[in-house]
């Protein structure tokens, strides 16, 4: 009987594990099906995602969460916040050629826009008029203007042929000099300072010599101060007016190779004989004073060596030896000994 009830209770009990494990995976298929239709905007719970990464049958909701947390990684300093950067400083530099219909009219023109956006007109140089005008103007332009104005020029005074534009960042030079300028005036102060408490005259001497020294540095510092504080507070603009048959002569790029440096050194040779004819040239004149006057002196000392010349070939004619001649030049001998 026992035996019986055993046999019946193990097939039972394999039943209801049967259906508990069904239940089971039914349930977690339902919950990853209710994932799946869930809104696009609505939150993923983590377990969700795990359990749908490990059964793979929610590859969608698995991808909706990194693009969840990407656009809160975007999104979360806000729309409204900006972070500032630090503030460059740049320097502009243009050069733009206008072919106008009359350069003296784009010219006039050109001025009235410059100086409407706030700019001056720094030089003006003007070769002619007619079809074959060409006007150079230089311009000082605000730099939040810059870029506005040059567009306005190339538009409005006639066809532009050209434009080339530079920027120079030059904020580490601006921070550069302020930061040496405040340490020059800080050590100026200092050195002031022990001026005030020096007791002997070395002392005294010994710290003007510096205070002068440091003075000479802040001055410099000054004036390149002063130069940067000119180069950013305006952009710098060349406007090249040109009629309508006016010639543009664009310069040559650079050769670089052997046969840029054989005309470089046929170039210099040229350079190097000219400079030589120009010196010969120069000294010419004194050379033909001075050969004149060498000239002259020969011309004056010739007869005197010819003379010199025959006397000594009449003493050798005469046939006395040298001692003959030594004696005639002391006079004859009279045979009374010395006394």
């Amino acid at each position: 009987m026992s035996r019986l009830r055993c046999r019946t209770a193990l097939p039972a009990a394999f039943v209801v594990a049967g259906l508990l494990l069904s239940g089971c995976g039914g349930g977690d298929r339902g919950s990853i099906a209710t994932s799946d239709r869930a809104p696009a905007g609505a939150p993923v719970p983590a377990v969700q995602v795990e359990s749908a990464d490990q059964s793979g049958g929610s590859g969608e909701a698995a991808r909706r969460e990194p693009a969840a947390g990407r656009t809160k990684a975007a999104t979360g300093t806000g729309p409204g916040v900006e972070i500032a950067g630090p503030t460059r400083t740049i320097v502009y530099t243009g050069e733009m050629t206008v072919r106008a219909k009359d350069v003296t009219a784009a010219a006039e023109n050109a001025k009235r826009i410059v100086t409407a956006a706030g700019g001056r007109l720094d030089s003006e140089e003007s070769s002619s008029s007619g079809r074959h005008g060409d006007a150079t103007l230089v311009f000082k332009i605000p730099p939040d203007a810059y870029q506005r104005v040059v567009a306005q020029l190339g538009k409005d005074l006639g066809e532009r042929e050209s434009l080339r534009q530079t920027t120079e960042d030059v904020t580490e030079q601006v921070a550069d000099v302020e930061s040496r300028l405040k340490s020059a005036q800080a050590s100026l102060g200092q050195l002031r300072t022990l001026l005030g408490k020096a007791k002997t005259i070395g002392e005294v001497l010994s710290v003007e010599r510096e205070i002068s020294s440091r003075e000479a540095d802040l001055e410099s510092l000054q004036a390149r101060q002063k130069a940067l504080a000119a180069q950013t507070a305006a952009a710098t603009l060349t406007l090249r007016l040109i009629g309508p048959a006016a010639v543009v002569t664009e310069p040559e790029p650079e050769d670089q190779g052997f046969l840029s440096g054989l005309r470089d050194g046929w170039r210099a040779m040229v350079n190097s004989a000219k400079v030589a004819l120009m010196v010969l040239g120069a000294l010419l004149p004194w050379l033909v004073v001075l050969a004149a006057l060498w000239f002259a002196v020969v011309l004056v000392r010739r007869p005197s060596r010819r003379r010199a010349a025959a006397s000594a070939r009449g003493g050798e004619d005469d046939g006395a030896s040298p001692d003959q001649r030594e004696q005639a030049a002391a006079g004859p001998d009279t045979g009374v000994p010395a006394p």
